[in-house]
Formats: C-alpha cells, structure tokens, sequence
C-alpha cells in the first residue's frame, strides 16, 4: 500500500514528464519558426510550471534546471537575447538533462547538470551585460544582440558535463500513470456488471438442470469477483481532493458574515467513489455555508462568552464497513430547539401538540424542510430557506443518511453517512406477487416473521411491537396499488390486504429505517442477501417514484430495486393527510 508522498511522486513524474515532452515538442517548432511568440511564451509558461512543482516536492535539480530555462525564455521573449544554432543546441542539452533528472527519481542514478546549468546562466548574464551596455551607445539602439555559445570560459563550463561518443543514445522515457477518462471507467464498470450477471445466469442454470458445478466456477466466481472490485477501486479518490477547495469556501463566507473563522480538515486520505464525491461536493459547500452562517458567533459575542475569537469548522472523514462518514462540526452556538419549533409551528410544518411530542433529533431534522429557516433577515448566505432541503434530497438519491447533533452555547455535528460506492450494492431480495425486488441493506434495520394475530390496526393503520417498541407495519402490495392522488380519500388504505389474510398466516417482514423513522414492510417470501449491479431506470419508466433502478439476475429476470425514501416519504405524507382521524398515526 504506498503512501501519500508515494503517491504525490507518481503525479508530480507523470506531470513532468508531459512537461518534458512539451518542451521538446515546442522546441522543435521554435527552431522552425524563431519569431513564433505563442511557443515562447508557451515555453516560458512551461518551465515555469515545472520549476513550481519540482520546488515543492525537493527535487532541486528539476528545479535548477527549470529554473534557468525559464530565465532563458524570458530573455528571449523580451528581445534581450536572439536565437541562433548554438543557443538551440544548448537549450536541446538543457531539456536532454532535465529528462535525465526525471528519470533519475525512478531510477535513483546519479546526473550531472551543474555544467549546462553554468553554461545558460553566463550566457543570460552576458545578455543582460550586453543589453545595459547597448543603451548606453547610440550606435547600437535596436541591434539585435547575438550571442556566440562557443566563447571562452562557457565551454569550459559545460564540458564537465559531456560524455563521450555513443553514451548519450536518446531513450524514450514513459511514464507509470494514464490518464483514464471516467466515462471510460463507468463504461468499463458496466461491461464488469453485465459479466457478473451472466455468471450468475450460468450458476442458475446449472443448479436448475441439478447439475453441481459450484467447484468447477468457484475460480469464475472468484476472478470476475476480483475484477470488479478492482475497477471500483480504480474510481476511488482521496477526499481530500475536494476538501481542500473549502478553504477559500470558508474564508469567503467568513468574510461575508464578517467573522473570523478557521477550517481544520481531518482524515483527508479517506477514499470514496469519484462519483458519490462529486454528487455531494454541492451539498458540502451548503453545510459549511450554513455553519459560518447561522453556527459562528460575531467575534465580539464569542469573546463575550469567553471563546476563542476565531470559530472553527472542522471537516473529517473516515471509512467504515460499506461506507464513509463525513462530519461537520463547528464551537457555535449550537441548535435553538425552542426557536426551531415555534418557526415549524407558524410554518404549519406541525402543531403545537406534536411539537411537544418531539424529541431534539426530531426537531433538528425539520431544518431539512423545503422554505424552513431559523433566521429573520436573508443575508448573503443565510436565511432563505433554501439549501438545507436540497442537501437532504441529494443524500436520499444516492442511499445517504444524515444526522445532527447539537449543545446550545457550545456548537453543532452533521454526520452524514455516504455509501463507499455508487456502483455495487448490497441488497435482500424478496418476492412479491411472484416478482423478485430488491431492498438496499443501507435501509434495512432487520428481519422479522409475526403472526397476524401480533399486529394491530390502528386508525388507518397498523402496528405491532418489535424490540420494545411500537413501529408502522405496511403490506407493500397496499403501497403499490395506491395513487398518490386519491390515496387521501381512503382512510383505511393500509389494511386491506391485512384483512385478506388468514388469521394463522405467519408474516415475512423487512423493517427499514429511514431518517430515524422505522416501519415494516411486508412481503411474500424473504429470498437471499446479494450483491447487485443496479442499473437506472431508463424513459418512458424513469418516472416510477417507488423503484429507484434495476438489475438482472441469475435466472435472466429483472429486479426492481425499491427506493425506500420516496417510499417512506410516501407512507408518512399520508399519515400527515389523515390527522384529521385522530388515531392515524404510523409513528
């Protein structure tokens, strides 16, 4: 496993030796056209690049080097210097070197490159000597000054540096990184589906014709196992590649509010799916948005309350079994839950009953409704009520969770909990009506099997006691047989297949979890526990709000997979549609 400076190498040699490249690339169009000033200044843009990156990695020949040949373009591109046979001949040793020093990092040999180095330095100062000198004669205003390579002293510097007949031999050098676009790779990854899929079809068949060939695919399975996990990690980056942009995120924010607040990133080596990470990066900017907003105290209120004058918002990440969490978390003033509820009350988000009902981690959740904001006055940044519903979306459509956490007077913690990969998931399939769909395990809480007579109707629904605790039970068959718009005028649509079931049926049921809210969900037959490949849905089905995409089995069949928050949200919405049956509550 190699290390961040292992890995900091390996981008700063590809880089550089696409520099390298360029140089000679451009040299040789110079060379043909010496007036041309786009390749100068491309040339000098180019030198100056590499001498940045070199310096910052310790690499002090590649510095020098670049150093000088930047110095050297300058010259030219000011007109201080003319280019003729000899200069084109020191500069093509130059960028031999500088190639030279490249590959020595690789290599760990040992190259000379003070004598070239010395040899461009005495003709850049000779050129400024010269340059000063011409002011100063009438008879020289406008010559263009050419500079003999071959004068006495400047051979003598560079010959230290010569080799002899045939031990210079130009090798092409290549680097170890390739440049891939990701659409190469999600292409790659799918085709890495579609063989699992017909892996699996092979493995069906033949347990289906009763022959038993597990021993002989075990090695299939193994390797086709293997290479999809190796393309999936190939879409893996380093969270740190977006963390570090919200320094100037926070400082502009600050600056806005007027505050004084520090960013302090942890864990910044945690990987994540390149796509989960660019799905999320605008909800990211939202939170720490909302944290110099509404978390960050005035520097004059923090010193009042004998805190530091600076805020600080701290961004980390970690890697857990099958995800990745992100926290937040700022030393403000933390959640107002009583300002939060009286907000959501004159909204008409709840009632006043309800409101007393609630918990702090239910009336922190309420942030994450559509127009909701604590604040009185909008400012630059805060108070329109938009962002925070945004962010809550953008995590529900790729399996995310969120969490908040909060001490008045001392700060808060978002955690948000990302799936590693958007590619593969884990699922429980079941059956339906003699359809095989698919449950996130993400949301899935448990498995349980109860008899009818261990459920209860109440109101318009159902419940039964699971851990201790009371939970919604819903018949998927009801949800999918409901439409949206006259779902409100049934006040007993969640019971009609439990009053068509036998009173000794014991039921299967998934109880899934979502934004703290439980229920359980019954189906027909529990099936396995599997890694699927799940493909969106494409036109004219895209719309279907219940299935969030597709895979194929083994057998050849589609599975639907469930998209549990839309269905969650959409059982709850008409729980909230029939308050007006008092009893109707599912949790």
């Amino acid at each position: 496993m190699k290390n961040k400076d292992d890995e900091y190498e390996e981008i700063f040699l590809a880089e550089a030796m696409d520099n390298f490249e360029e140089i000679n690339r451009l040299l040789t169009l110079l060379e043909r056209n010496k007036n041309d000033k786009n390749t100068i200044h491309a040339l000098f843009r180019i030198t100056h690049t590499l001498k940045g990156n070199a310096s910052g990695m310790g690499f002090n020949g590649i510095y020098e080097i670049a150093h000088v040949l930047e110095d050297l373009f300058g010259e030219v591109r000011d007109g201080r210097m003319t280019l003729d046979e000899n200069l084109f001949t020191s500069m093509y040793k130059a960028a031999d070197v500088l190639g030279n020093l490249i590959n020595s990092i690789k290599d760990k040999s040992e190259v000379k490159y003070k004598g070239i180095k010395t040899k461009l330095e005495v003709l850049i100062k000779r050129a400024k000597e010269r340059t000063t000198d011409v002011q100063h004669t009438e008879t020289s205003v406008n010559r263009p000054l050419v500079l003999e390579s071959s004068e006495t002293g400047v051979e003598d510097a560079f010959r230290s540096d010569e080799v002899g007949p045939g031990e210079s031999d130009n090798k092409i050098s290549f680097s170890d990184l390739v440049q891939v676009p990701v659409r190469k790779l999600d292409n790659l990854l799918n085709l890495v589906g579609e063989l699992i899929i017909e892996k699996d079809r092979i493995l069906a068949t033949q347990a289906s014709s009763g022959l038993h060939a597990s021993n002989e695919y075990a090695r299939l399975s193994r390797i086709s196992s293997d290479l999809q996990y190796s393309v999936m990690d190939v879409r893996l980056v380093q969270v740190g590649f977006l963390f570090n942009k919200f320094h100037r995120v926070v400082r502009d924010a600050a600056s806005v509010e007027g505050k004084d607040v520090v960013l302090k990133l942890e864990g910044t080596d945690t990987e994540i799916d390149r796509n989960v990470l660019q799905v999320i990066s605008d909800s990211l900017i939202h939170l720490i948005r909302n944290c110099v907003g509404h978390g960050i105290e005035e520097p004059g209120e923090r010193v009042s309350m004998k805190k530091p004058k600076d805020g600080v918002i701290t961004l980390s990440a970690r890697s857990e079994t099958d995800a990745v969490r992100i926290e937040i978390s700022d030393d403000g003033r933390g959640l107002n839950y009583q300002r939060i509820k009286a907000k959501a009350i004159s909204k008409g988000l709840i009632t006043a009953e309800d409101a007393e009902k609630l918990g702090n981690a239910d009336l922190s959740m309420l942030i994450f409704e559509p127009g909701f904001s604590t604040m009185d006055e909008v400012t630059a940044i805060s108070g329109r009520g938009v962002g925070m519903d945004v962010v809550k979306k953008t995590l529900d459509s790729i399996g995310g969770t969120i969490r908040l956490a909060s001490t008045e007077g001392e700060g808060t913690v978002i955690q948000l909990t990302l799936p590693s990969s958007m590619a593969v998931k884990s699922s429980l399939l079941f059956e339906l009506k003699r359809e095989v769909y698919a449950i996130p395990l993400a949301y899935t809480e448990s498995v349980i099997s109860l008899y009818k007579t261990d459920i209860h109707k109440a109101g318009g629904g159902l419940v039964a006691t699971h851990l201790g605790k009371n939970i919604a039970i819903v018949f998927l068959q009801d949800v999918f047989e409901q439409q949206a718009e006259k779902a409100g005028a049934n006040s007993k649509l969640f019971q009609a297949a439990f009053d068509d079931t036998h009173p000794e049926t014991k039921l299967e049921i998934v109880v899934v979890n979502f934004n703290n809210r439980a229920v359980g969900i019954v189906v027909d037959k529990l099936l396995q526990q599997k890694e699927i490949v799940e493909k969106p849905l494409m036109k004219p089905v895209d719309r279907i709000k219940f299935i969030s995409g597709f895979t194929i089995l083994g057998s050849g069949n589609v599975c639907l997979v469930l998209n549990v928050p839309y269905l969650l949200n959409f059982i709850f919405s008409l729980s909230a549609q029939h308050k007006s049956s008092k009893n109707f509550n599912l949790n």
